[in-house]
């Protein structure tokens, strides 16, 4: 007898609002954040990648942030999370997000050559969208979503969601970065009709919006 497949979980806007909801939220960027893998043991403060790659989305574009629920024992077990103007959000952040992050990490407060310290880097550093790729693809994002929740359409959902926000606010492209060895995730893209953007640095995707 076929057991027959899981429905899938509903997507909902992020509680922004709710610290709880929030640190769900870190740790799914903490445990997503070695290539789609768990990066826990790789890292001495279990908060640092959030902090670049998922709070300031939650804070400063709630209404392009959604969940992927997984109930009411479990929480989020996955999120997209996306801005419709990155040069605009980049400018914010260097106003309002990495100043305190930098106060809070200081460069040399992690040993040199650690995940940490490289990420503290980029705090102090971070580094601008090349205006060429804004131009066909202001809008970027990040997606994540725990292992025991991927598969069944829910990561596909997920993008949708935000593809169709995206639109509503008047994007005309989106992009996102994949890492080099994530053969996974770089298939899931093309599937889903991002294609590999050449004039730009790293494995970046992008997708025509209108």
């Amino acid at each position: 007898m076929t057991t027959p497949p899981a429905p899938p979980l509903p997507i909902r806007p992020v509680r922004a609002d709710d610290p709880a909801e929030v640190d769900r939220i870190y740790d799914i960027c903490l445990r997503t954040g070695a290539s789609g893998e768990d990066a826990t043991g790789q890292f001495a403060d279990p908060r640092l990648l959030g902090e670049v790659y998922a709070g300031p989305y939650v804070r400063f574009a709630p209404e392009l942030a959604f969940v992927l629920d997984g109930g009411a024992d479990a929480g989020p077990v996955g999120y997209v999370l996306g801005v419709a103007d990155t040069a605009a959000f980049e400018d914010e952040l260097e106003r309002s997000w990495w100043p305190g992050l930098r106060r809070r990490y200081p460069l040399g407060r992690f040993p040199e050559g650690s995940p940490d310290a490289g990420v503290v880097g980029l705090i102090h550093e971070p580094r601008r969208t090349p205006p060429g790729l804004l131009h066909a693809y202001p809008a970027h994002l990040h997606i994540d979503v725990l292992p025991d929740a991927q598969g069944g359409g829910n990561g596909r959902r997920l993008i949708e969601t935000l593809t169709d926000a995206l639109r509503a606010a008047g994007a005309r492209g989106v992009h996102l970065g994949v890492a080099a060895d994530n053969v996974k995730a770089q298939g899931f893209y093309e599937h889903l009709g991002f294609r590999r953007v050449e004039q730009a640095d790293g494995h970046v995707y992008g997708l025509r919006l209108s």
